[in-house]
């Protein structure tokens, strides 16, 4: 990397981006480096400076935050007060070897969340507004510190899930809520993915307001219900009633470090020489999506999100399997999560995007960073 540049101030940092003869890689924390293709950017713009929490008010469940400030602290700061980030922030430390989990703006730019989005939704639902700079070099903010409806373009969802290819962000306004009582966690032992398909469905149908539902070979397909003791009580028994199988419970302790585990990728982590895949599907579609692949490769796996999403690694080869785990995929998507820089360079990391998709995605690019200063090459390779 050649020179960086760490501005203190949004005019600071606009009048760089304005002013810049080339390209920069945005970073804060820069965990999250390997996540994503190597950017085509020889100067780093350094966003730490912009940390420390601004607002944080619980009654309103509402945080403002600098886009630099640390994941931890920020979850210090709400769990103190018994609150929490619903949507259950992934810690990717261990697969991508780093000291902690990064900052927020790093976060908001992947769209990361864990296993609880299949019950309160994506980071993007959770993001109420942020300020920025765009590729323009112009200071803008959106969105608001209250929930409410939204007329014309919301930008809090676009900016979410962008890998900073649009805007450096600045700060972040989130929605935070309050944390459960306690949680349980039922286990399911001797189900094939057909069958932990199945089980995971029936509970995500019924009124049992399951938070958690994942399947990881050999030691089972688990089920988590938070809240009130009473209410878990009840729901765990009519689960039982539901479901089949050896059943065990999981105590919160457990349950928290069960579901700990399968948020961070724990299971996939520590072979650091093996390709990580990210895949998104159809829960109904994902054990023959598993099998097709299984059948060419070894892969080691786990689902989460009831099936909808299937953690994989395969061993290192010239293509990271692509063409294989991309063909057996008929609806949905795949996203290449860990690989050396220079095999992310040569092959798509991000599922290609349909002809019309991919137009409609210039064209944003185009506005917000006409003359692609911000993260180039970071999703795309750049033409």
């Amino acid at each position: 990397m050649g020179n960086v540049f760490r501005p203190e101030t949004e005019a600071e940092l606009a009048a760089m981006i304005a002013s810049a003869p080339g390209p920069f890689e945005l970073a804060g924390a820069a965990t999250k480096r390997g996540l994503g293709r190597p950017v085509e950017a020889e100067a780093r713009l350094d966003l730490s400076g912009f940390s420390g929490i601004h607002l944080y008010e619980p009654d309103e469940l509402m945080l403002e935050a600098g886009a630099g400030t640390l994941l931890a602290e920020i979850e210090k700061t709400v769990a103190a007060a018994n609150q929490q980030l619903a949507f259950e922030p992934p810690d990717l430390s261990r697969l991508y070897g780093s000291s902690h989990a990064g900052t927020v703006g790093g976060l908001v730019a992947c769209n990361l969340a864990g296993p609880r989005r299949i019950k309160v939704g994506a980071v993007r639902d959770h993001v109420l507004g942020f300020t920025g700079v765009t590729g323009r070099g112009e200071i803008f903010k959106a969105g608001a510190r209250v929930v409410k409806n939204v007329t014309g373009y919301d930008l809090p969802k676009l900016l979410t899930g962008s890998y900073g290819t649009l805007a450096a962000l600045t700060s972040v306004t989130l929605k935070v809520l309050p944390k459960p009582e306690t949680e349980e966690t039922l286990v399911i032992s001797g189900l094939d993915d057909a069958g932990a398909v199945r089980a995971m469905s029936l509970a995500m149908q019924s009124s049992c307001e399951v938070s958690g539902a994942a399947h990881v070979p050999g030691k089972g397909t688990f089920l988590r219900l938070e809240g009130i003791a009473p209410s878990i009580a009840y729901r765990r028994d009519k689960l039982r009633t539901l479901l089949q199988g050896t059943i065990s419970i999981l105590d919160a302790a457990q349950s928290e470090r069960q579901w700990l585990a399968i948020g961070d990728v724990t299971p996939l982590a520590d072979t650091p020489e093996r390709i990580v895949w990210r895949i998104s599907v159809a829960p109904s579609e994902a054990p023959a999506v598993l099998a097709r692949i299984k059948s060419r490769v070894d892969a080691h796996y786990y689902f989460d999100w009831a099936g909808g999403l299937i953690w994989l690694d395969v061993p290192p080869t010239e293509d990271a399997c692509e063409p294989l785990i991309r063909g057996a995929i008929t609806s949905g998507h795949a996203m290449l999560v860990r690989a050396p820089a220079a095999l992310r360079s040569r092959i798509a990391v991000f599922q290609p995007q349909p002809q019309a998709l991919a137009a409609l995605t210039a064209r944003i690019k185009a506005s917000f960073d006409p003359q692609g200063r911000l993260n180039p090459g970071r999703m795309y390779r750049m033409t």
